[in-house]
């Protein structure tokens, strides 16, 4: 199963604070890292919000096959100084299956289960 997943954040003022070549360097040498370490098997991409709401300043839609890969993305990104020291906080996190209903059809019908 593919699984879609939203990831949605806030960086804080403390990372506003930092001139844009230091978070610039800061997300080359922490966060980069992690996501190239997960590339085979998450892919994300990235989209700025505040312009859009007050609620997140930004989100990734990521897309695995492996949520174990997923999980161990988010634990690693838990441990660089961007999120440890209170740079970036996260907020609410968006799970869903690529066409699931389309897999529960074809396993209700190989199964005789399903139909009304």
């Amino acid at each position: 199963m593919k699984y879609g997943i939203v990831l949605t954040y806030t960086v804080t003022p403390r990372w506003l604070a930092l001139s844009r070549e230091e978070r610039n360097a800061m997300r080359t040498a922490h966060l980069e890292p992690v996501f190239t370490a997960y590339a085979d098997r998450v892919t994300a991409r990235f989209f700025d919000a505040e312009a859009f709401t007050g609620r997140i300043s930004d989100f990734a839609v990521l897309e695995t096959d492996d949520l174990g890969a997923y999980y161990f993305l988010v634990e690693a990104l838990r441990d660089t100084p961007v999120i440890s020291k209170g740079y970036l906080t996260f907020a609410d996190i968006f799970l869903g299956v690529e066409d699931g209903f389309q897999a529960y059809e074809q396993a209700a019908l190989s199964h005789g289960a399903g139909s009304r």
